[in-house]
């Protein structure tokens, strides 16, 4: 990728926080590093359990753009471990530490320790909607129909 295309943000980096890292040319997300004193670990316990992990960075992402906070899919295969508000958002407007929701799914505690690979983030355009109170809107084909309506 050209990096005249990249959008830049920028970052106020703790020491020893690592700043987030593209693991091949064409990642759509940067890798995020969990941020810990050394020899501390935060265990996110199975079946469910949430712990919320630090990165050490304070981003200022552009207007018009989100940061959006992905699961690593390796973490999710191998032991269950996901992002609990997949994909969070990070606001342009927002200046405090970025920190990652876990949760465990699997049936056997994880342990999180300082310079781990939580998840990924993906800096993205966004459009607010103007949104205006009418009486009705269109009829579609699809209609009320919700949840499920289209098969499983």
């Amino acid at each position: 990728m050209d990096s005249g295309e990249r959008i830049i943000v920028k970052a106020v980096v703790k020491r020893g926080a690592l700043l987030p890292l593209y693991s091949t040319d064409a990642a759509a997300g940067a890798d995020l590093h969990a941020f810990l004193p050394a020899g501390e670990s935060i265990t996110v316990q199975a079946n469910g359990g949430r712990a919320l992990i630090p990165t050490g960075l304070i981003l200022e992402i552009p207007p018009g753009y989100e940061g959006q906070v992905r699961a690593r899919s390796g973490l999710a295969i191998k032991h269950g471990v996901t992002v609990l508000n997949s994909p969070g958002t990070i606001d342009s407007d927002y200046r405090g530490e970025v920190q990652v929701i876990l949760i465990n799914h699997g049936q056997h505690p994880f342990s999180v320790t300082n310079g781990l690979r939580i998840a990924q983030l993906v800096v993205a355009p966004v459009k607010q909607g103007q949104f205006i109170a009418v009486e009705e809107v269109n009829e579609t084909k699809r209609g009320e129909q919700g949840f499920g309506s289209t098969g499983v």
